[in-house]
């Protein structure tokens, strides 16, 4: 039986956020005997009441609160709105993302000294290795399911990936497979095996795709020591006149504030919120924003250099059938300086819905070649390019001077510019993606250019020293002890791999430093 909890228990722990770290975090502590409060901001939409359907799922679950953009990424032109595609409900970003689980690769965790000063860009070295992880990692893709590990079959090949793979095969490629996805390939976790439906994008109808929602969430419920709050929109985190955070004040379900007490505060809201609230949380003691001692939080945000290609063949391919991400490359995720960049990506199998590629296409793009890709659409095949890009100081989420939210906070306005180690990165991809297709008969390939976010990076990042970040090793502030970030913004550097994995993984260790700091009455 879920917990309720009195707002005035300030024994609690307060998570702010449930998908990929708040969710996990909060069972992670549950099953610790840790009592626990998840404040989520969007509603609980339980997996049989997802829509296979683009656009009215797009309204049931994305985060559509106003934001603005600046900089000179492309999305700031035709997304002006949109800068991230990510889920407002319960689950958070797991009810959306795709499923790739990928390891960071060690020199990743050391950008700084792999790649040495890179001009323009504020690359630091995490302050945690590989080995430091590994065996969190391993715990992460066992309570995730991530086929290709523990001896989890691979999932299945659709048509996309059979074009992908064979593209590989001729340019000479040798880790092409499946992926290691969160998504069972056979029954697991008293949940079914993936339908191959290609809804992914949409929630998984069929809980075959691991999510907070329907799998940490209901754990640690049924400990009896965690509370989910949905609807539950954090405005400002309170503390006293030692600087210990002692509560989060929020907007209920008809918009009136309340506030919970908290022994300590963990932010696990995307990191765009999750500097927004920092930064909305400024007091006398903390005149620039809570933990901002530094002048980082909202700084260095990433997104991961990415765009895609698409191409069209003489025969049906019905990319939209199977899993949505259904295959992989790995081979160009190597540290090379010599292709002219520093850092690498990974080439994944992509297929959005009709509605969507007329949408992110070329948007506004009406022409002939528009129409007739589009009239191609199931002879059509499609890759995603995932990879590291530099952080930037003035790539960053700030405090919009004008407008404000229905809560009277001002909104965040997310700045980006590439960095042009992105740029050559990203050319070096389309031309790769372009020469595979081309290599096994396509008869026109396009590059298209990046959709709103989906992998949120940085913004309150990791630091040895406390005049370089936000939040140390374990994600707990630098300026407060009781304070912690549990999300994608805690990540120094982005890697070429997709976040979500890592993040699961840093949020199991964490729990378990809470936890230990909790009993020797240290936080």
């Amino acid at each position: 039986m879920a917990a309720q909890y009195d707002l005035n228990d300030n024994g609690v722990v307060v998570i702010i956020g449930s998908g990929a770290g708040g969710g996990t975090l909060g069972n992670e502590l549950a099953q610790k005997g840790i009592d626990v409060v998840i404040l989520e901001a969007g509603p609980r939409v339980e997996y049989e009441d997802f829509i296979n359907d683009e656009w009215d799922s797009f309204a049931q679950l994305a985060w559509l609160d106003n934001r603005t953009t600046s900089g000179g990424w492309r999305v700031s032109k035709d997304f002006p709105n949109l800068p991230a595609w990510i889920v407002k409900a319960v689950g958070g970003t797991t009810t959306h993302w795709a499923g790739a689980s990928l390891r960071f690769q060690e020199h990743e965790f050391k950008a700084l000294t792999h790649y040495g000063k890179v001009e323009g860009a504020n690359l630091l070295d995490w302050p945690l290795t590989l080995r430091d992880l590994e065996p969190y990692y391993a715990k992460a893709e066992d309570k995730m399911g991530v086929t290709r590990t523990n001896g989890i079959e691979g999932l299945p090949g659709s048509n996309n990936f059979k074009v992908f793979k064979a593209g590989a095969d001729k340019l000479g490629y040798k880790e092409c497979h499946t992926g290691r996805m969160a998504i069972n390939s056979a029954e697991r976790d008293g949940r079914m095996a993936c339908q191959q439906t290609g809804f992914c994008f949409q929630g998984c109808k069929w809980g075959a795709k691991w999510s907070t929602l329907y799998t940490e969430i209901p754990k640690g419920e049924a400990t009896g020591k965690l509370e989910v709050r949905p609807n539950a929109f954090a405005l400002k985190i309170e503390h006293d006149d030692s600087g210990k955070v002692t509560g989060v004040v929020y907007a209920d379900k008809d918009g009136k504030q309340q506030r919970q007490k908290a022994r300590l505060v963990c932010v696990a809201c995307n990191s765009i919120e999750s500097p927004r609230l920092l930064l909305n949380s400024a007091s006398n003691k903390f005149p620039d924003g809570l933990a901002n001692s530094s002048g980082q939080v909202g700084r260095n945000y990433m997104r991961h250099t990415t765009g895609s290609v698409y191409a069209i063949f003489d025969k049906k391919v019905h990319m939209h059938r199977g899993t949505t991400m259904a295959g992989i490359i790995s081979d160009e995720a190597r540290h090379d300086p010599s292709r002219g960049f520093v850092g690498g990506y990974e080439m994944e199998t992509l297929s959005l819905g009709l509605p969507f590629m007329a949408a992110f296409l070329d948007p506004g793009a009406w022409g002939r070649s528009f129409t007739t890709a589009l009239d191609h659409y199931d002879q059509m095949a499609g890759l995603w390019i995932v990879g590291e890009d530099m952080p930037q100081e003035k790539n960053r989420v700030a405090l919009h001077n004008e407008l404000k939210d229905k809560h009277g906070l001002p909104v965040p306005d997310v700045a980006f510019t590439d960095h042009p180690n992105d740029v050559a990165m990203r050319n070096h991809a389309y031309k790769q993606g372009m020469a595979l297709y081309d290599a096994v008969g396509a008869t026109r390939t396009f590059p298209t250019p990046p959709y709103p976010s989906t992998h949120n990076l940085g913004a309150n990042r990791m630091s040895e020293k406390a005049s370089d970040g936000v939040v140390n090793g374990f994600g707990q502030a630098h300026d407060v002890k009781n304070l912690f970030v549990s999300d994608g913004s805690q990540f120094t550097t982005g890697g070429a791999e997709n976040p979500t994995l890592t993040i699961v993984t840093l949020a199991i260790r964490q729990a378990e430093y809470i936890a230990k700091e909790m009993g020797a009455n240290n936080i």
